[in-house]
C-alpha cells in the first residue's frame, strides 16, 4: 500500500472531467498518481455513494478533490470511503447537514445562475438545468477566452435540480477530516462571500485567486498546488 496519496477529482455540473486536465498534468509531474471520477450528475446521495465506490478501489489513502457541486458530493462521499485523509474544495460547496447547495449559493448576494440565466427541461419525469449558452461565459467563466467558453457552453452536461436542492443527510466529513479550500474571488456561481463563510466554518486552510468558477481552467497551477500542500500534509 502506497503512502503517498492518490489524488481523485470529482468535477461539478455543466462540466465534465476534462476540466481538470492541466491541474492533472501537474501533479503528475510531481509524481502523483490521479484519477477522475465521471459525476452522474443526477442526485446527491447516488452521485456520492459512485464517488465513494470509485476511491475505495485506491489501495492506500486518497485526497478527495472536489469542484462546484461536487463539494457537496465529496462532503458525504468521504464518510462512505474510509480511506479519504483529506478533502479539498475548489470554489466549492462545503455544506453542513440539512443544507442544499441552492441554499449556499443564495446565502450571501452576487450569484448569477437562477432562471433568467438557465434553461429547464425534463428527462425520464426529472428537471434538468443547462446555463443558457449566452450566460455561460458570466456565469462560469468570465477569465476565459470567448472562443473557449463559447465550446464549453454548448458542450456542458445537465444536473437534475434534485441534485442542487437536496439537504446534505448526517454529518458533514469536514467536521473530521482536514479541509483546503480554494476560492474564487471572482466567482459569479457561488460567491466569494459564500465561498468564505463555508471555509471558515469548515476550519479549511484557505487559498483566495482572484479566478472566475473556472478557477480550475484559468488558474489550474494554483490550484495544483494547494492540492500539492493537502496531499502532503497526510503523510
Amino acid at each position: 500500500m502506497s503512502t503517498t496519496p492518490t489524488i481523485v477529482f470529482v468535477h461539478g455540473a455543466f462540466g465534465d472531467s476534462g476540466m481538470w486536465k492541466d491541474v492533472v498534468a501537474k501533479l503528475q509531474a510531481q509524481g502523483y498518481t490521479t484519477l477522475a471520477v465521471s459525476n452522474p450528475l443526477r442526485g446527491l446521495e447516488s452521485d456520492a455513494q459512485y464517488a465513494a465506490t470509485v476511491a475505495k478501489t485506491v489501495d492506500g489513502p486518497v485526497v478527495l478533490v472536489g469542484h462546484s457541486y461536487a463539494g457537496a458530493i465529496i462532503t458525504r462521499a468521504a464518510r462512505d470511503a474510509s480511506n479519504v485523509e483529506a478533502l479539498v474544495y475548489v470554489a466549492a460547496f462545503q455544506p453542513d447537514e440539512g443544507e442544499s447547495c441552492l441554499e449556499n449559493a443564495s446565502r450571501f448576494p452576487g450569484a448569477k445562475m437562477g432562471p433568467d440565466t438557465t434553461i429547464a427541461t425534463e428527462h425520464e419525469g426529472e428537471p434538468e438545468l443547462r446555463i443558457l449558452p449566452e450566460h455561460y461565459r458570466d456565469v462560469i467563466a468570465g477569465d476565459l477566452p470567448a472562443e473557449v467558453t463559447d465550446v464549453l457552453a454548448v458542450t456542458q452536461r445537465s444536473v437534475r435540480v434534485q441534485a442542487l436542492t437536496a439537504e446534505l443527510p448526517g454529518q458533514p466529513a469536514w467536521r473530521t477530516l482536514p479541509s483546503w479550500a480554494v476560492i474564487a474571488t471572482q466567482d459569479n456561481a457561488i460567491p466569494g462571500q459564500a465561498q468564505e463563510f463555508m471555509a471558515e466554518r469548515a476550519g479549511s486552510h484557505v487559498v483566495r485567486i482572484e479566478a472566475s468558477h473556472a478557477v480550475a481552467i484559468s488558474q489550474p497551477d494554483a490550484v495544483a498546488d494547494l492540492i500539492i500542500e493537502a496531499a502532503k500534509a497526510t503523510r
